[in-house]
Order: C-alpha cells, then structure tokens, then sequence
C-alpha cells in the first residue's frame, strides 16, 4: 500500500490495481491498512472523463459504511475525517445516515468528527440537498448538553458559518455561562459578535457586555481577541481603555517574543486615533523593554517617543537613565545596540523637552569613550546639538567633555568632539583648558623625527627568556616578547594620526584655527602669549603635513586634507577680519542651519502622520442622535457619541479598511516577468491564508505553472 501510495504521489494513475486492493486490502481488520487504504481512496480519480463517478467505487461504500459502524473508535474517527476530504455527493448519501448516528457515539473524538463532515458536507455546493437538516441537526446536538470542548466549538463554529441566526440564539440563551467555556469556544464566539456588528451595528451594546465579561478570563489568548474585538467595534473611550490596558497586560505578562511584537503593533495602531489614552499608560507600556529582544526593545521605544508630552517627560526620561546605566554592566554586542537605541531615545526627547536636557547630559557624557563606536558618536551627536539649542549647558558641557577628551579612541567622536570644543569654547579660560587638552592629546612636536620621517615614539620591545615545563615533565625555553610601555601611553589623537587618518588631521587644523583666531582678536590677552599660540597651532599644522606626506603612515594624506591644513596654516600665520568672520560666525550659522532643516522635516513627517482623513461629499447623513436614548448603557452612549464625533471629524472606517486591505498585498514577482503574481495576506489565527493572482503578461498561454 505505501508503494502504491508512493507512485500515485509521484503522478501514476495505476487504476489496474484497484480490483486487487479491494478484493485483498479491503476486508483486512488492521487499522494500519485501513488509514493507508483511506489516503489511497483520497488519492485515486473516483471520476470518469464524463464527470460521473465511477461504478466501482460504489464498491468502495459498503465498506466506508462499516467503518461507521465499527466498534473501534478510532476508525470511526479517520473515516468520518476522511469523508472531510471527499467531495463526490454520489459518494456521500448513502452515508449520510451513519454519520448523523455517530453524533450519539460514546466517545468525544468520534462526535468531534462527526460534526466536522456534516459540516464539510454541509458546505458542499450540493450540501444543502444532502443534509437539508443540518442546521437543526447541529443545534439540537448543541442543545443536548455535549460536554467535549471540542465537540462544541466545531458545532458552534458551524451553526456560526452556515446558520448565523441560530448560533446567536444560542448564544443568548448560554449568556451566563459564557465566561465559564473553553478558550477555544470562546475565540470563534468573539468572531460571531465580531460578524453581527458589522452587519447591524445596533446590537453592539448587548455584545460588548459579553466582551468586557470575557476581559476577565485567564487565557492569554481570549483577552487579546476581546482586545482586538472592542477596538474594532467601539470607539468608546472606555472601551478603548479596556483594550489598550489588556494590550499593556499582554505585552509585560507574556514570554513569547511574537506576541509581545504583534502587541506592540496593536498598540502602535491604536495610537493613531487614541493617542492621548496611550499617553496616560506610557509608563506601562516602556515595561515591555525589560525584554532581551532587542526587536521589542526598539518596537518599544519607537512607540513610546511619539507618546511622551510635559507630564510624562520626567518619568519617561528617569526610567531611561535607569537603562543607561544598567547598560553599563554588560558589554555584548546587543547591548552595545540597546544603549545606542536609548542614546537616540534620550536625545530626541531632550529636542522635544529642552528642560530634561540638563539631568541627561553629563550622565550620557561618560559614555563617549565606549567601545561601541555607535553608542558614542550618537552621544557626541546629542551633546553637540544640545551645546548649540541650549546655551546656559554650554559651560559645563565644555568642562565636562575636556576631562573626558583624552579617553575618547574613535576618530567619529574625537572629530565631533572637537568641532564643539572648537565652536563653544568662547572664554579666555576655555581657550586656554581646550589648546592644553588638544596639546596633551597630540603630544610633543613634532609628530616625525630624523631626514628619513622616523617616528618619534617608534615600538622598542625586550625579549627575556625562562624555562618551561612540557606536558611529559622536561624543562624548555620560552621566550616573551614585552613591548614598551610607551605603546600603552601614546595619546589618543597622535595614535589616530600615526594610523594614517588624515580627515582627523584636518579637523585638529580647523579646531586649532578657530581657537588661535579667537585667541589673536581677544583684547585681554597679552601679546606674548598670542604669539606663542600663533607659532604653537602652526608648528602642530606643519607637523600633521610632514607627517601624511612623509610615507610613514598606512594611508598618505589626500589632498582635501591637505589642502585644508594649507590654508589653516595660511589663516593663522595671516589673520584677516574677513577669515575670521567666516571661521568663527559662518560656520554656526551653517550648522544652524541643518538643525532648521531637520527640524522642518521632522515636523513634517509628524504632521503626515497624523493627517486624518477627508470624509467625502456624497456620505449618506444619519441622524440617529435623534432617536431615544432610554435603555442605553453608559457604555452604548459613549460609543454613539464617540461614533457621531468620529463621523464629524472625518476619520472614516471605510478608508481604514481599504489602506489596510492594501497594505496585506504582497508583490511576488516583478512587473516586467512574464508572470506577475501577488498576494493578498489574511491570518486567522493560526490559520494563514495567501489569495495569489496570477497575470500572463505574454500573448500565449502558459501551462504547467508553478509558483
């Protein structure tokens, strides 16, 4: 049977074996055989080329009939499953009997089967024919008291697809007991309210009781469906609360990364139109980025930006120093990437709240020697626009970022570093602090030494030998190679430099330039020490040339940058009012500038977002405010005003569904292939179902076609 299996698989049709099974294999009483011969009858063509089914497969039901009836459960159970499968109406309505009578079996597993064939059969173009009773079958099966949760969902979710009427009688009539079902009965109640509100939205305030009951119930599961049930059927207040603190319920309580992912989208969906219910829950939601994911940790943060305002700032910004420092701790590559995620988290809430600016600064400072060269830069990033937006910061920041410039080793921050310290450092005192530190940092010049460019500080390393022990007991000489301490001790720009980068040179230049500028024009400074820091920054400028172009380094100094140094050396040996205006004013007002634009386009792109919808001329006018209010819940009020408000300002369901249908279309192949396909994406669940069009862009036809 598995050979014969085997070769229908691969596309034999074999139908000269087909009188030997059934005089061999078919009277066999092993259940083995006996599902091996159910895949072959689910397998073989049980029609002609005239459509009509073949004679001998009426042979085929005498002995289907008797599994029916077999006193083995299981068997009953894999026939009555098999016949899901079959869809010759000839084939089933001799056995239709036997399968209503399995409704009374003992076993759960076999009227767990039963229900689904009826409903199988039922759903047949021919179905209604073949069991004109289905429904009232079904209900009356329902009605019986089955205990089987099972049993019962299948039964329900019937009466649910083909008797609509029906599973809400039933429904209302169980009110009491529906917190008391299953969660998998529960699921396909929450569709059925789901599919009667969208076709009469007046039943929505007895259903939505059922919904916040439901609330209650400790499956996971259920409370999400609940969730997404109210949001998409209420647009009370209350009801939108429910379900976003089940959203922030389900997204700190459970483990499982995908729902917490899913619930963030949820969530993220639901700040579009209820944005400042989400900003009284902000809190609870930034729990979820106690996660290890680093996806939810982003997911999170992202959400959370759009939500903070003035009352929630202050809370918002301490549990993220909380993270800042907890980061500290561990040093994997991830959480390298989760710090970088709450540096950038920090800075745009210190854009949006300039006030919080002070209390992160200095603690965000300390992190530009990290070894994460991501992290850092964006720090150095922060503190650079923070130091321009913010100009009673720009003291300490200065100070702060002048102890903690000669631990900085990435050329990205050292250069951003110094283009603040450069542009901020307008005190006597400051100039003075930034030309030690730039000094400290670049070390003794000049930066090469000898007619030959030799280094200066060139690698000396000592060998010292002692004995070893081998692994079978003799003695060895090992030697160790330790090399200078002076490595260890080069300072963190002439090691940059001595590296061959030569846009770092040309940053020191222009560094250089604008505190010797400043240094020259100031009136109480004496003139001695101008001079001396003239000669100084122009000795170093020399020296970073000699040094590109001196073959002694990895990468020779290209020409932008020596073209740069040129003229830096130029405007500190020459100082004109001109050059210094343009040194010490245009290069702000350029920077100022791109914050402008940044700005403008962030404000933009905000203001897109949240653009509402235009509700359309020709809309039908409902005036159902009118209409008597007695009887009504609080609850039903505040979804008809929340309607009627909804209705007013424009936010349409309609274009909801559809930029939302669109966004489930996926684009399978190109628009130039010769076959273009596409998907349309709906999940159900568990259930995940792909509705592929498939265009012929040739004038010919195709055959054969697989996608």
């Amino acid at each position: 049977m598995k050979k014969v299996i085997s070769l229908l698989l691969s596309g034999e049709a074999i139908p000269q074996v087909f009188i030997t099974i059934v005089r061999y294999v078919l009277p066999s009483d092993d259940h083995t055989v006996q599902k091996l011969l159910l895949l072959y009858m689910e397998m073989i063509e049980k029609c002609g080329a005239d459509g009509k089914i073949l004679p001998e497969m009426i042979l085929l039901c005498q002995n289907l009939r008797n599994n029916l009836q077999h006193p083995n459960e299981f068997l009953r159970g894999c026939t009555l499953r098999f016949l899901c499968r079959i869809t010759e109406p000839d084939l089933l309505e001799p056995l239709i009997p036997s399968i209503v009578q399995n409704l009374e079996h003992r076993h759960s597993y076999v009227r767990r089967n039963a229900v689904m064939a009826i409903n199988k059969i039922y759903d047949l173009p021919d179905g209604e024919h073949l069991i004109p009773d289905a429904p009232e079958i079904i209900e009356s099966f329902l009605m019986s008291g089955e205990n089987d949760l099972g049993t019962r969902r299948n039964a329900f979710l019937m009466l649910y697809t083909h008797a609509q009427e029906r599973a809400v009688n039933y429904l209302m009539n169980n009110l009491e007991s529906v917190s008391n079902w299953g969660d998998i009965l529960q699921t396909v109640v929450l569709d059925l309210i789901r599919k009667v509100c969208r076709s009469d939205p007046t039943q929505k305030g007895k259903y939505i009781k059922v919904i916040l009951m439901l609330l209650g119930t400790n499956n996971a599961s259920v409370v999400y469906e609940c969730a997404n049930t109210l949001v998409a059927l209420s647009n009370a207040p209350t009801a939108i609360k429910a379900a976003a603190n089940c959203y922030c319920q389900l997204l700190v309580n459970q483990s499982d990364n995908n729902v917490k992912l899913i619930v963030l989208d949820r969530l993220t969906d639901l700040k579009k139109d209820n944005k400042e219910l989400l900003q009284a829950m902000i809190m609870d939601i930034l729990r979820a980025i106690s996660s290890p994911n680093i996806d939810i940790k982003r997911k999170t943060l992202d959400l959370v930006l759009d939500l903070i305002t003035p009352r929630n700032i202050d809370d918002v910004t301490s549990m993220l120093k909380t993270e800042v420092i907890k980061s500290q701790s561990e040093n994997t590559s991830e959480t390298g990437e989760y710090r970088q995620l709450l540096v950038q988290a920090i800075h745009k809430c210190a854009l949006k709240f300039p006030e919080v600016a002070g209390s992160v600064i200095y603690l965000l400072m300390d992190f530009l020697s990290d070894a994460n060269s991501g992290s850092s830069a964006d720090v150095a990033y922060f503190v650079r626009e923070i130091a321009f937006t913010n100009k009673s910061l720009r003291p300490g920041i200065i100070e702060h970022l002048l102890d903690l410039f000669s631990t900085i080793r990435s050329s990205r921050v050292c250069a951003t570093a110094l283009w603040i310290i450069g542009e901020f450092s307008t005190t006597q005192a400051e100039q003075e602090a930034a030309l030690e530190v730039i000094r400290m940092s670049l070390g003794p010049a000049p930066l090469v030494d000898g007619p030959d460019g030799e280094e200066e500080d060139e690698d000396t390393t000592e060998t010292t030998t002692r004995p070893a022990v081998l692994a079978d007991g003799t003695y060895a000489t090992q030697a160790a190679y330790s090399t200078s301490a002076a490595i260890s001790q080069v300072p963190n720009l002439r090691e940059m430099l001595l590296k061959g980068d030569s846009f770092l040179s040309a940053v020191i230049a222009s560094t250089l330039t604008k505190l010797a500028l400043r240094v020259i024009g100031s009136g109480s400074v004496p003139q001695a020490q101008k001079n001396a820091t003239q000669a100084e920054c122009m000795l170093y400028i020399v020296s970073m040339l000699r040094l590109g172009t001196s073959g002694k380094v990895p990468i020779e100094m290209d020409r932008d940058s020596k073209a740069r140094l040129e003229l830096c050396f130029h405007v500190i040996g020459h100082p004109e009012e001109a050059d210094t205006d343009v040194w010490l004013k245009s290069c702000g007002e350029s920077f100022a500038l791109m914050i402008e634009e940044k700005l403008r386009r962030e404000s933009q792109a905000s203001a897109n977002s949240d653009a509402a919808p235009v509700a359309q001329a020709d809309d039908l006018i409902d005036f159902h405010h009118l209409k008597s209010r007695k009887g009504m819940t609080q609850l039903e009020i505040e979804d008809a005003v929340a309607t009627d408000l909804a209705r007013a300002t424009g936010f349409m369901d309609s274009v909801k569904k559809n930029g939302r249908s669109l966004d489930r279309v996926m684009q399978l192949t190109g628009l130039s292939d010769t076959v273009y396909a596409e998907t349309y994406v709906t999940v159900h669940q568990y259930d995940i179902t792909l509705d592929v069009t498939m265009i012929n862009r040739t004038d010919e036809p195709l055959q054969n076609v697989m996608l």
